[in-house]
């Protein structure tokens, strides 16, 4: 399954879940990850945390998500929207996907510097949860609507 994950900067959250579903779905997903106003960079406490996770952290970027509605893009199955809901975040909309959720985390990098190693740490958790809730479940043999209904129980 192709996965695309949008959040605003795509430097952190969009970032951490990119590299969670992909690299523990032991072939099962492909996630990228975009911003409908890219940072430019991926945060340096995203980088950090994911090499002290053990993933590889080779490659990653932010990213305009008109880089995925090009004609020679990836077809996505799913998206998914990580944005929360502090400081009047607005979420990127995007048209045309078979299935949408929204799986909503607060911007860790819109904490302190002092508070941003906590503010990451709980980020990811939470999104490693719910990419697991999503792994655990036989996701290639749900109908369109199962699916659906399961993405949104993970994010609810």
């Amino acid at each position: 399954m192709n996965i695309l994950v949008l959040c605003t900067g795509n430097s952190a959250r969009s970032i951490l879940l990119e590299s969670i579903l992909t690299h523990r779905s032991d072939g099962r997903i492909k996630a990228w990850s975009a911003g409908s106003k890219p940072a430019g960079q991926v945060h340096p406490q995203s980088t950090a945390l994911l090499a002290e996770k053990g993933f590889p952290i080779d490659g990653l970027t932010s990213q305009s998500w008109d880089d995925y509605a090009k004609p020679d893009a990836p077809l996505m199955d799913a998206v998914i929207t990580v944005c929360g809901s502090a400081a009047a975040e607005e979420c990127p909309y995007w048209p045309g996907a078979p299935l949408r959720a929204h799986w909503g985390v607060e911007d860790p990098a819109a904490t302190s510097t002092a508070d941003q190693p906590a503010a990451f740490a709980t980020a990811y958790d939470l999104l490693a949860a719910r990419a697991e809730q999503l792994l655990a479940i036989p996701f290639e043999d749900l109908s369109q609507d199962d699916l659906q209904a399961a993405l949104n129980r993970i994010g609810g």
